[in-house]
């Protein structure tokens, strides 16, 4: 059975119910806890009283710095979204680890930033070294992945787009929402990672709402990939990739068409001012609430609620 693991000030707990136990460990890091294991084996063991989880205040439970990687249009509904056809290349960016944040935290916007968009995604957790040159097979995943977490990659598509910049425009603190759970994973679990639903709402309206089904290169695949340039070590973290509905939608092909003939900052100009009137994309005062689980919550990764803050 998959254990859910808290991160506070005060260190880490086993969630059971709507209680937390405290792991009796020194980790002060991912990769330290995980390496702990039976610090965390020990309090989920354990049928002490704990602490209401409502009373604890989570942090991210993936501590920084650490390797932050994702993966580019990795869901049929998102490149369909995209107006991508045929096959889509496998593609990876990083976001710097200093973007990470609590589960409960503020979304901050930037002063120059106006197309703020939301990407709920399934993070890995890495829980082994993944050395450069490693194939990762489907029945190996347990060997290398300790765990999930819930990410939401937090896109300023302003600079995204005239820049081709994902690098800045997914990295500015707080774009990284992670947690609230580091939901550790028994070997026999991965092949539930298909069932998993993520969901994504602002003021309650559904926004992205998909399971891992729709995925185009799924973990393994992606590791290998990836394995193929950049190492990875324990606590390190991907995210892999978002299903349809974000704001950012492809232009008509026709308004397409029509774009490519106009000059790049003619061109700018004008999609930026059609894409001020979409309301979709995040404003102050608005509320994100995010979700992956199965149907049946065998594996549950609990929510995130972040609202979105203006920067002062």
């Amino acid at each position: 059975m998959s254990t859910n693991v808290l991160r506070t000030a005060d260190g880490w707990w086993v969630v059971d119910g709507d209680n937390a136990v405290p792991v009796d460990t020194k980790a002060v890091t991912t990769a330290g806890l995980l390496a702990d294991r039976a610090a965390v084996d020990e309090a989920a063991a354990s049928r002490a009283a704990g602490t209401p989880v409502a009373d604890l205040t989570p942090l991210s439970p993936v501590t920084v710095p650490c390797r932050v990687v994702a993966q580019m249009v990795n869901y049929h509904s998102h490149a369909r979204d995209s107006g991508f056809t045929g096959d889509i290349p496998p593609t990876f960016f990083r976001k710097a680890s200093g973007s990470v944040s609590g589960p409960y935290d503020d979304i901050v916007r930037p002063g120059h930033v106006k197309l703020l968009d939301y990407e709920v995604e399934l993070g890995l957790v890495m829980g082994a070294p993944l050395p450069v040159g490693t194939v990762v097979e489907e029945r190996d995943l347990p060997s290398y992945v300790a765990g999930l977490v819930i990410t939401n990659d937090v896109s300023a598509r302003d600079i995204q787009l005239p820049k081709t910049q994902f690098y800045e425009s997914k990295s500015y603190p707080t774009f990284t929402p992670t947690g609230p759970y580091l939901t550790l994973l028994e070997a026999d679990e991965f092949a539930h990672l298909l069932d998993l639903r993520l969901r994504l709402s602002v003021n309650d309206e559904l926004r992205q709402d998909r399971t891992l089904a729709d995925m185009i290169v799924r973990p393994a695949r992606a590791l290998t990939l990836l394995a193929r340039f950049q190492t990875l070590d324990p606590g390190d973290l991907l995210l892999t990739g978002t299903p349809g509905g974000t704001a950012l939608k492809a232009p008509p092909k026709l308004v397409e068409k029509i774009g490519a003939l106009l000059p790049p900052a003619v061109k700018w100009k004008a999609f930026f001012k059609s894409q001020a009137k979409n309301p979709h994309y995040l404003r102050p005062g608005d509320v994100v609430t995010t979700s992956i689980a199965t149907p049946d919550g065998r594996i549950d990764l609990g929510g995130q609620r972040t609202p979105v803050a203006d920067e002062h």
